[in-house]
């Protein structure tokens, strides 16, 4: 047998009220605190996916122009129209594909990320209402 020189640890205040004069503790919120609640996972993973599709979207389409200007320049140098080579067009479709990855971006905020953030963000307020009440007593 060994002795333990650290004792373990205890909560130091008892869940029920030591004195029969204390007033009851704060009612709990009806749902968990903000902290460990799933919906921060949710906004996490829902503006994780909104930046990779907006990512993907640019950068796919460079990363395309760029290996077949690098590994297919005869497809490059085709013509589609007369005076017009493929590499040109492809190139001067850029801006509309970034225009195209903006516009997926805030469509994806409208409608998945903003709903989420704004919903915590009630909550959140909800959560500190109580609090603040405390803090005024």
């Amino acid at each position: 047998m060994s002795f333990n020189p650290y004792p373990p640890p205890h909560d130091a205040s008892p869940p029920y009220a030591t004195y029969p004069w204390q007033p009851p503790g704060p009612p709990l919120p009806p749902h968990p605190p903000l902290g460990h609640h799933s919906d921060l996972r949710i906004l996490r993973s829902a503006y994780r996916r909104q930046r990779r599709t907006a990512t993907l979207t640019a950068l796919g389409y460079f990363t395309l122009f760029l290996i077949l200007s690098a590994f297919a320049p005869s497809v490059m140098t085709t013509s589609v129209t007369d005076g017009l080579p493929t590499g040109l067009l492809l190139a001067l479709l850029q801006l509309p594909v970034t225009w195209l990855a903006i516009a997926l971006y805030e469509h994806t905020a409208r409608r998945y990320v903003d709903p989420l953030a704004d919903r915590i963000r009630r909550q959140a307020a909800l959560d500190a209402k109580p609090a603040r009440r405390e803090a005024a007593r």
